[in-house]
């Protein structure tokens, strides 16, 4: 079998050639005295495919690990919030965000309130624990029982670089609230 493949690769090789012929050749002269020109053998030129090895941008699918969370049941605080001439209503207040190199921590550690807005204050703090290039989310949550309010979130913390951690406003510590936060009434501190 091996006999019969080897001929045929060549076949297909140079079938797969443009071979053109650049000059006439002729053969060496001889004399019976065993003299000899040397003669000349044709020339040829051998033009075969043009290959070019580089690389392109292309947006193609890869595969990435989220961690999906599970329901459990845990104590949640509840927070009941009596206004005048306005209705209440229960709701759940979630912070949550999505990290990645180490394991995190989110804890709700205050919520202010002034006007018809309620601050929320998260901690979002780097544990030990590494997990590689995998995604985690992390999430807290407390229940509300008060008026329908505005509700603006700021995490105390670094910032993980994705799209999903830009809908909170984040700072490096309390200190850098701005003032009306500041002067906002506690109305939950854990």
């Amino acid at each position: 079998m091996k006999n019969v493949i080897v001929p045929l690769l060549m076949i297909a090789l140079l079938s797969n050639c443009n071979i053109k012929k650049e000059e006439k050749g002729e053969m060496p002269e001889m004399d019976v005295d065993v003299t000899a020109d040397a003669g000349e053998l044709p020339e040829y030129e051998v033009n075969w495919a043009d290959i070019d090895v580089g690389t392109t941008t292309k947006t193609v699918e890869i595969p990435k690990v989220i961690v999906v969370m599970e329901e459990e049941e845990v104590e949640v605080p509840v927070i009941d919030v009596d206004m005048p001439n306005e209705e209440k209503m229960e709701r759940s207040i979630v912070v949550d965000a999505e990290v990645s190199g180490y394991e995190h921590d989110l804890n709700i550690q205050e919520i202010r309130a002034t006007n018809n807005r309620l601050y929320v204050l998260s901690t979002l703090e780097k544990l030990d624990t590494d997990i590689g290039d995998k995604t985690m989310r992390v999430q807290d949550q407390v229940q509300l029982n008060a008026p329908d309010l505005e509700v603006v979130h700021i995490i105390m913390g670094k910032k993980a670089d994705n799209i999903f951690n830009d809908q909170y406003r984040y700072v490096d510590n309390i200190n850098q609230l701005d003032q009306e936060v500041q002067n906002a009434k506690t109305i939950y501190k854990k």
